[in-house]
Order: C-alpha cells, then structure tokens, then sequence
C-alpha cells in the first residue's frame, strides 16, 4: 500500500508567482490618476476658492455693512489668507468634500465590474483580497488629495489675495499667526477622518453593484440622509451616534485652546462605521460570483 505523497506548500502555482505583489499600489494609482474623472475632480477643487476670491471681489466683502457683532467664517473670509482657507473648509466639508471621497472610493470596484474587466484581474490571478486592499489603498489617498487640495490652494490663492495674518475666530478674538497652519492641518486631518464613513460606504456599495454611478450616488445619499437625521432634534443623545453630528468637530482646532473632545468622538464613530463596511466588503467579495 503506497502512502499518499501531501502537495508542497506553493505546488500548482507558477514558479516566482507572489500573491503579495500582484497588482502593485503605483500600478493602481497610475490607472487612477490617467482617469479623466480624477483630473475633471481635482480641477473643480482647484478652482472652487478662485470662484470665491471672485464673487467677493464682485459681490463685496462678506462683512461690509454688517455691524451685528455675531462673527462667522463667512463674515471673516476676506480677513487674511488663513480665515479663507477656513472659510472655504466650511462651506465644502458638508457636501462638496464627500463627492471626491464617494466618487474614488465607489468607483473602485464597480467600475471595472462595468468594464467586464474584474473577472480577467481575478484570472491573472490576483487574489481578491489584494484586490480590494490594492483598490482601496489607493481610493484612501486619492481622496485625501482631494481634501487636501481644496485648503491648500485657498491658503496660497487667500494669502496673495488679502495678506497673511492671524485666524480670526467665530467666537470672537485671533489664532496667533504661528499656530495657523498647524491648526489647519488638524482640522483636515479630521475632514479626512470623518469622510472614512462616506469611504467605506461607498466601497461596500462598489463590491455589490455593477454600477459605478450607483454605488457614488448610494454612498452620497445616505450621507445626505445622515445630515438630515442629524437636524431632527428630537432624536436627542441618539444623534451622536451619526457620523454627520461630528462632521463640523473640526472647528474646536480653530479655537484658542485646543478642544478635543468633538474630534475624538467623531474619530472614533466614523472609524468603527469605516472598519464595519470595509470589512463587509472583503467578506462580500470574498464570497461573491465574480461573472462581469
């Protein structure tokens, strides 16, 4: 009776095959940024604080002929490059930042699903979990290019245009001139950590649907939705389980003593909603009938 001879460990698969470097991050990212969607995105961003420099210049500055004595960021947009930058942070982080963010990460998947070029990825072979990380790393840091952008080119196109000074505060006062940047960058930081919900919604929706536009739609209408709930008063404490509730936390970086409390707990509600979604998607795919 002949014993039964167990396969190596690796046996079957071609010789220098490595799961861990099918599909390289560069790869991905290259394949990403040559999409016209990506440059179409970042040139809207891009100019989205030119856009304002010009209505004020034509509509006047936000405070002219307001002597109420309530200070807002729109009131002190024009007062140095600084309370522009912040301005313009305040008006996109509720809607305009999430598009960038549902469109990278929802697109991922889906779209080559929509190409019928997901089954040849898989075939190469690429393991479907390095696919999705693959994927996924890359959506993560195209979006927070995007977030980054937008305040970045308001800082540079507010300074040329109104000087460089200290942060005016809502709340009345001034961030010291030397502090400004720093608190600008955690306050991104934190848009960026926020929008991870947005993220891995619309990359579990990209791992169930053929559709591009419908896992980017999907993804920016329950944030809509989200926002809405949020305004219901009277779902009291309830509402500080959504992660729309701590989407503006980030303003307690502008303040003279750095507050972190709202910033933490909107970190830590938007990443468990992020790890929940993300990981849904891996065990989706994992299991998933891959035909497109």
């Amino acid at each position: 009776m002949s014993a039964v001879q167990v396969p190596a460990p690796g046996a079957g698969t071609a010789p220098g095959y490595r799961p861990g470097r099918t599909l390289p991050l560069r790869v991905e990212a290259l394949r990403q940024w040559r999409r016209r969607r990506t440059l179409v995105m970042g040139g809207v961003l891009a100019a989205l604080p030119f856009v304002m420099i010009i209505a004020f210049a034509v509509g006047g500055t936000p405070d002219d002929g307001r002597g109420g004595g309530r200070v807002s960021f729109i009131d002190t947009a024009t007062a140095s490059g600084a309370n522009f930058a912040a301005t313009c942070l305040f008006v996109s982080a509720g809607f305009l930042l999430v598009v960038p963010v549902a469109l990278f990460c929802g697109d991922t998947v889906a779209s080559e699903a929509s190409w019928s070029s997901l089954r040849y990825l898989l075939a190469s072979p690429v393991p479907r979990a390095r696919l999705l990380w693959s994927k996924l790393v890359v959506a993560l840091g195209f979006s927070l290019g995007a977030i980054v952008l937008l305040p970045v080119v308001a800082l540079a196109a507010g300074t040329a245009a109104y000087g460089w000074g200290p942060l005016k505060l809502p709340t009345g006062g001034a961030l010291a001139s030397g502090d400004t940047v720093a608190r600008l960058a955690l306050a991104v930081a934190f848009v960026f950590v926020s929008q991870l919900v947005t993220a891995g919604l619309a990359f579990w929706l990209s791992t169930r649907t053929d559709a591009p536009l419908g896992a980017v739609g999907g993804a920016v209408g329950l944030t809509i939705v989200g926002n809405v709930l949020d305004a219901v008063t009277a779902l009291g404490s309830w509402r500080e389980f959504l992660p729309a509730h701590w989407q503006f936390a980030w303003v307690d970086a502008l303040q003279p003593q750095l507050e972190w409390g709202g910033m933490v707990k909107g970190a830590v509600v938007s990443v468990s909603y992020a790890v929940v979604l993300c990981a849904l998607a891996f065990r989706g795919f994992a299991r998933k009938d891959i035909v497109s």
